[in-house]
């Protein structure tokens, strides 16, 4: 029993004065502090953080391997020595590329400049920060296509409500409901960006800004690709060279009716 105990203290003194406190410091590359690091040892599966000054303590023994992790920083482990004790780590930031910027051309009229400043959208914002996706699309019943209709029949599959539907008329109806409806929701897209006293200021009344944007998709049918793409600076210039034609236009239009 005695020497059963005996090796019993041995081994625990043995863990016990083992297991120390190994620290360090953690800095970047161009010895800025880094903090709230996760600090891990592989070893014994003890995790910390490291504090504002980037300054870490841990559970360890020599040869044990403790691992760096901190998103935008490229993963470190090292092994432990205590001759090297406190432990200075150097970790290395993982380059992040840089959108596309572009430059809005200015008139020098403060009070006109600052109305081409796109307003923020909070909701995409917010989705983009906490990593939301997207919500889903509105779902949409599909058209019957008389290619896909006469393709089925041949092989036996003749679909009975898709004949009806192109026979009918429905389909088309569809289809122009679909196109009219996807072209108000890239116009309401860009009204929530840009502010009405800048069509306004323009000369296009406020009831009429809806009009001159469909007008202006007509006129140039890549601006919705700019919409598409959550481009509002490629749509504020290309309404810029729409803007003249469509002043032009209502001026030409009232001289009309007051004759």
């Amino acid at each position: 029993m005695k020497k059963n105990l005996a090796v019993f203290f041995f081994f625990f003194t043995i863990f016990f004065f083992g297991q120390q406190k190994i620290s360090g410091k953690i800095l970047s590359e161009n010895d800025m502090i880094v903090a709230s690091v996760l600090v891990v040892n592989i070893s014994n599966d003890k995790k910390v953080y490291s504090n504002s000054l980037g300054e870490f303590s841990i559970e360890g023994s020599e040869k044990d391997e403790i691992r760096f992790v901190k998103k935008g920083y490229e993963r470190a482990s090292v092994k432990v020595k205590y001759t090297e004790s406190p432990m200075n780590i150097i970790l290395v930031r993982i380059p992040e590329e840089i959108e596309e910027v572009e430059i809005i051309s200015t008139t020098g009229d403060l009070s006109k400049d600052s109305k081409k400043l796109t307003k923020i959208d909070i909701k995409e914002e917010l989705q983009k920060a906490i990593g939301l996706p997207k919500s889903p699309e509105k779902p949409r019943e599909t058209p019957a296509e008389v290619k896909e209709v006469l393709l089925n029949a041949a092989f036996g599959n003749l679909n009975i409500q898709s004949v009806y539907d192109l026979v009918s008329g429905k389909s088309r109806r569809q289809k122009r409901w679909y196109k009219y409806e996807d072209v108000q929701l890239d116009i309401t897209w860009i009204r929530k960006r840009i502010d009405d006293d800048y069509f306004v200021k323009e000369g296009i009344p406020a009831e009429r800004i809806s009009e001159f944007l469909e007008f202006s998709f007509v006129v140039k049918p890549e601006l919705r690709s700019f919409v598409k793409a959550n481009n509002i600076n490629r749509v504020m210039f290309g309404l810029e060279s729409v803007l003249p034609v469509y002043v032009e236009r209502l001026k030409t239009n009232n001289n009309v009716e007051q004759k």
